[in-house]
């Protein structure tokens, strides 16, 4: 992985993060905690997805919805593990 997919792949993981904390009511933390959950998000969606045999549109957009799904996922199982 060269450096320029290494930033679109943390980038396109922050966005997803940010957003997944957003919809879940989630907004404490500092800037690495979205980027985190869109990162773990990201492997998660790829791989729910995948194991359900969905295709998602391909390119930015589709990763950044791809991530912000396994990103949804990953709070709402971690909420489900704290109660």
């Amino acid at each position: 992985m060269d450096l320029g997919a290494l930033l679109v792949f943390l980038l396109v993981g922050l966005i997803a993060g940010w957003l997944a904390q957003r919809v879940m009511g989630k907004r404490k933390g500092p800037l690495w905690v979205p980027l985190l959950v869109g990162v773990v998000g990201a492997w998660l969606g790829n791989f729910v997805l995948g194991m359900l045999g969905i295709s998602i549109i391909g390119g930015l957009l589709g990763s950044i919805l791809q991530a912000f799904l396994g990103a949804v996922l990953l709070l709402a199982l971690l909420g489900a593990i704290r109660r």
